[in-house]
C-alpha cells in the first residue's frame, strides 16, 4: 500500500518521500498532473537540483515558474514561452506607439488652442485700440459722443 504522505514526485519516481523532501512542499500528492507536467519538460534531477540551489523563500516561485513553463512548451513544443513573450513585446511596443501618438494629437491641439486664443486676443486688442483711438479722437474734436441735430 502506498504512503499517502509522499508527494507527486515521490509518487510518481516510485520512491519514498523523506521528510526533508524538497519536492512535497510544491508538489503535493492532490496534483500528481503538475510534478508530470514539470518532469516531462525539465527532469526530476533537475528540478530538484533547481529548487536545492534556491533560497526557501523563492523555492514555491520557481515551482510556480517551471510548472507554467512546461504547461507552454507541452502546448507549444515550438516555441513555448518565446510565442508569449513575443506576443507580449509586440503589444508592448503597439501601445507605446498609440500613446505616443496620442500624446502628439494632444500637443497638436493644445497649440491650436494656444494660437487660437492669441488670434483672439490680437482680435480683442484691435478692437481696444479701436475704441480708444475713437474716443481719444472725439474727444480731441471736442465731440462728446451724442449726436446733435442742426434746426
Amino acid at each position: 500500500m502506498a504512503n499517502p504522505t509522499r508527494c507527486a514526485g515521490c509518487k510518481f519516481l516510485r520512491r519514498k518521500c523523506a521528510q526533508d523532501c524538497v519536492l512535497a512542499p510544491y508538489f503535493p500528492s492532490s496534483n500528481p498532473e503538475r510534478f508530470a507536467c514539470v518532469h516531462k519538460i525539465f527532469g526530476a534531477g533537475n528540478i530538484t537540483k533547481m529548487l536545492q540551489q534556491l533560497p526557501v523563500h523563492v523555492r514555491e516561485a520557481a515551482a510556480d515558474c517551471m510548472f507554467y513553463e512546461a504547461s507552454i512548451r507541452v502546448e507549444d513544443p515550438t516555441y513555448g514561452c518565446v510565442k508569449i513573450i513575443s506576443q507580449l513585446q509586440q503589444d508592448l511596443f503597439q501601445a507605446q506607439s498609440e500613446m505616443a501618438k496620442t500624446k502628439a494629437q494632444i500637443a497638436f491641439y493644445n497649440a491650436q488652442q494656444q494660437l487660437n486664443q492669441q488670434q483672439q486676443n490680437m482680435v480683442d486688442g484691435v478692437d481696444d485700440n479701436y475704441q480708444q483711438d475713437l474716443h481719444s479722437e472725439s474727444s480731441r474734436l471736442g465731440l462728446d459722443g451724442h449726436f446733435y441735430s442742426l434746426g
